[in-house]
């Protein structure tokens, strides 16, 4: 038996549209990591198979992934500065970077409205996160 349950609080992470398809999901996987790390309640209970197997636990509701233009996303994360909402960005920067260290290096070299973004991450009300958003579509 399956039941649905509506979230009061939304994790979207947005995409640049013009991104190859092994970067979307790269950028996606980077992005909801500082999430699960700075949102502990974010995180459910750990998993176990009916072996007893266990596995790592997992965020407790689903993660959206929306797209749209660099426009879009520039917009988008100057709306998530403005509500104050937890992010995480990936910078076009950062595919040159070989490591954790010089991803924020990366970064922080660049002032933030000439952050070129390729991608997003937010978490917060649901109607805050879709204004966000506002402009994006799903990812197909």
């Amino acid at each position: 038996m399956s039941t649905s349950t509506r979230f009061d609080t939304k994790i979207a992470v947005l995409l640049r549209e013009d991104l190859e398809p092994w970067q979307r999901l790269n950028v996606t996987a980077f992005l909801v990591s500082g999430l699960g790390t700075q949102l502990p309640d974010l995180i459910g209970q750990p998993y176990e198979d009916a072996d007893g197997v266990p596995y790592l636990p997992m965020f407790r509701q689903p993660v959206l992934v929306f797209q749209g233009a660099k426009e879009v996303l520039g917009a988008a994360h100057e709306r998530a500065l403005s509500r104050a909402l937890p992010r995480a960005v990936f910078t076009s920067d950062l595919f040159a970077t070989g490591h954790d260290d010089a991803n924020r290096a990366a970064v922080r070299a660049v002032g933030t409205s000439d952050l070129d973004l390729v991608g997003l991450a937010v978490h917060g009300p649901r109607n805050a996160v879709d204004k966000v958003l506002k402009g994006a579509r799903m990812h197909p």
